[in-house]
């Protein structure tokens, strides 16, 4: 069997995890869950086993120095610069451009967090054996609670070893999402998917065919330099920006979706991250990812620091973090707005 390119997206402006993630070093280049990076991750998750070729990593330049030291010596792995981010759609099919036609990429950000490696891998096989028929594959996500925060496929026929996506949702309300969950139709959509790059090509310039042009502009004004691949900055820079769901997966009629249960958590904000480390909580549900902290009186507390101890009494439901001479302190149900705060946006 051919083997499966993984092609690893690494972008971000650091401001959900603001502020121990920061513009300078975002949130997938931080040992957030274990002491791996996220990226780190990324790339285990795929090495080591034959069935998957050395990966592609698509990034600014702004992170090239982060992801080659953390990279090391990985043999045959390729970085792509992008001039200018301009969302998922252009940067995957930079990477689509890249590959040979008929290779299947699996296109994995950079910063989320799998804890079933094994049912990782299980899921891009599938995945992969429907690319290679020219479906166009998301892996939906089992959803094991009513969460608003993310956008969901809902599925359709059964296909070999998957399914058709029937419906793609923006994410809803808690309504809605209580009523997705309990028909059991829904899964969250991840973000990762699996192309055969010369349809994913096609299907980019059927939906979107002044971005594949001005793609394929860039790769071919491209050059490489320093074992990293440039594209050619004018025509991408001139590329109207776009997530690859709304530029092809919601037109496509080749969307089709494998289940994936294997622990996964996009870790976007705090309280995503406290979720993923419930294995470390105490009987109280209280977490101190690191550092000092005495947590008196206190339940469901996430505590992290760099430096000065943590000293709570009588919280329920909060995180707080200390990162340099930064504070933060947050509900739970709070965090998903920390990103929006001045010291966030104004790095």
């Amino acid at each position: 069997m051919t083997a499966i390119h993984p092609v690893i997206l690494c972008g971000g402006s650091g401001t959900r995890l603001w502020p121990v993630s920061r513009r300078a070093v975002p949130k997938p280049f931080l040992p957030l869950v274990g002491d791996e990076t996220l990226f780190e991750q990324a790339l285990s998750r795929v090495a080591g086993d034959d069935r998957f070729a050395a990966p592609m990593v698509v990034a600014g330049a702004d992170h090239a120095d982060l992801i080659r030291a953390q990279l090391g010596d990985l043999p045959g792995a390729r970085l792509v610069i992008e001039p200018v981010a301009r969302n998922t759609a252009p940067a995957i099919a930079l990477a689509a451009a890249l590959l040979p036609a008929d290779a299947v990429m699996l296109v994995c950000p950079s910063d989320h967090h799998i804890a079933d490696s094994a049912a990782f891998r299980a899921a891009a096989l599938a995945a992969a054996a429907l690319a290679r028929d020219d479906y166009l594959v998301s892996f939906g996500i089992a959803a094991d609670r009513p969460e608003t925060g993310y956008g969901y496929l809902r599925r359709g026929e059964p296909l070999a070893g998957g399914f058709a996506i029937r419906q793609f949702v923006e994410k809803p309300d808690l309504a809605r999402a209580k009523a997705y969950l309990a028909t059991g139709e829904y899964s969250w959509n991840g973000g990762i998917f699996a192309f055969r790059a010369g349809h994913l090509l096609a299907e980019l310039a059927a939906y979107r065919p002044a971005m594949a042009e001005l793609v394929a502009e860039a790769v071919a004004g491209g050059a490489s330099e320093g074992g990293c691949f440039h594209p050619a900055a004018a025509p991408f820079a001139a590329i109207a920006g776009d997530s690859i769901d709304y530029a092809v997966m919601e037109n496509t009629a080749r969307a089709a979706m494998v289940p994936a249960d294997m622990g996964w958590s996009d870790i976007g904000n705090w309280a995503a991250l406290a979720d993923a480390l419930t294995h470390q909580a105490d009987a109280d549900g209280n977490i101190v990812r690191a550092g000092a902290a005495d947590l008196a009186e206190c339940s469901g507390v996430f505590a992290m620091t760099d430096g000065p101890r943590i000293s709570a009494v009588g919280l329920t439901d909060i995180c707080i973090i200390v990162s340099g001479d930064e504070v933060l302190v947050t509900t739970r149900a709070g965090a998903q707005a920390v990103g929006k705060l001045p010291g966030a946006t104004h790095q």
